[in-house]
């Protein structure tokens, strides 16, 4: 599996507050972020896989939900979130 236990505790603990820490903004952003390249690269392969490439919508809207949110309650995190990961808008 592409996503094991071990990556999602490396990245809450990079990105969140610990490792435990899975409901942090910034740690479920950046976890949506890993998914998402992830899933770009197989679609590159797979062009016809249309069920990945509505998870790939999904997962984009809902890294979109949060970034807006976290825009709204503290502009200093969301920046930093964002320069970190290397987004654009």
């Amino acid at each position: 599996m592409y996503l094991s236990t071990e990556k999602k505790k490396e990245i809450f603990k990079k990105h969140g507050k610990s490792e435990n820490d899975t409901g942090s903004a910034e740690g479920q952003i950046a976890l949506f972020t890993y998914r998402i390249s992830h899933l770009t690269e197989h679609l590159k392969k797979n062009r016809k896989d249309y069920g990945t490439q509505r998870a790939l919508q999904l997962l984009v809207g809902k890294r979109r939900s949060l970034l807006d949110y976290l825009k709204k309650k503290d502009i200093v995190r969301y920046r930093e979130i964002v320069k970190e990961l290397g987004l654009r808008r």
